[in-house]
This record gives structure tokens, C-alpha cells and sequence, in this order.
């Protein structure tokens, strides 16, 4: 148990910085003038895509034994649904909530969208 303790926090580390330099990044390309935050809906959207592909690959390949480091470790640091909620939840008390709705409505629609393409994607590249 320690061990798989140990393979969570360390792929959360990575994770959790992937995430902090994606945001820096686009703050970077975009500016943070814009009216929502694209740092967060880029890797909940991402991370989403990326955790279909892994869970395929990790069933496809009986390497479930790298669950707790890639899925619950690295994207589980990665994506940032408890950043998406205060970020939604902050938009709305600045009196914004049409853009809050938005917001929302593209993390999570567009979310669920990249779970179910990157699955599907990878079932068709493990069964060739």
C-alpha cells in the first residue's frame, strides 16, 4: 500500500507541474486578459482525452499495476476540476454568470467528448 502511496504523490507531482506550466504557457501565447480561463479548460479537456487512452492501453495490456502512477498519480494531478470550480463558482460572484454557464458547460461537454474520442481511439489502435 505504501508503495502505490508513494506512485499517486509522485505522478501527482508531475501531474500538477505539467499543469502549472500548461497554464503558463498559454498565459504566455494568449495573455490573461481573456474573460475565461483557457489553462484549466486546456488540460480538463486534454486530460480527459489522455485518461481514455490510458485506461484502454493499461486494460488492453493487463498493466493495471501502472494505475495508481499514470491515471490517479499523473492525470489525476494533471486535470484540475477542483481549479474548474472555484473558477466557475468565481466568475459567477463577479456577477458574470452567463460566462460561468459557458464555462462550465465547455469543460464539461467538451470533457466527456475527449474521454469518448480517446477511447475509441485507442480500442481501434490496440485491436490493429
Amino acid at each position: 500500500m505504501f508503495l502505490t502511496v508513494l506512485q499517486v504523490a509522485a505522478g501527482g507531482a508531475i501531474g500538477a507541474s505539467l499543469r502549472y506550466l500548461s497554464g503558463v504557457g498559454l498565459a504566455r501565447i494568449f495573455g490573461t486578459g481573456l474573460p475565461i480561463p483557457l489553462g484549466v479548460i486546456f488540460v480538463n479537456i486534454l486530460g480527459s482525452f489522455l485518461m481514455g487512452c490510458v485506461v484502454v492501453i493499461l486494460g488492453a495490456k493487463s498493466w493495471g499495476h501502472f494505475n495508481p502512477f499514470l491515471a490517479t498519480g499523473i492525470l489525476g494531478g494533471f486535470t484540475t476540476f477542483s481549479s474548474f470550480s472555484l473558477e466557475a463558482f468565481t466568475l459567477w460572484e463577479r456577477g458574470e454568470p452567463a460566462l460561468a454557464a459557458l464555462y462550465v458547460g465547455i469543460n464539461v461537454v467538451v470533457s466527456l467528448a475527449a474521454i469518448v474520442i480517446g477511447t475509441y481511439a485507442m480500442r481501434a489502435l490496440v485491436a490493429v
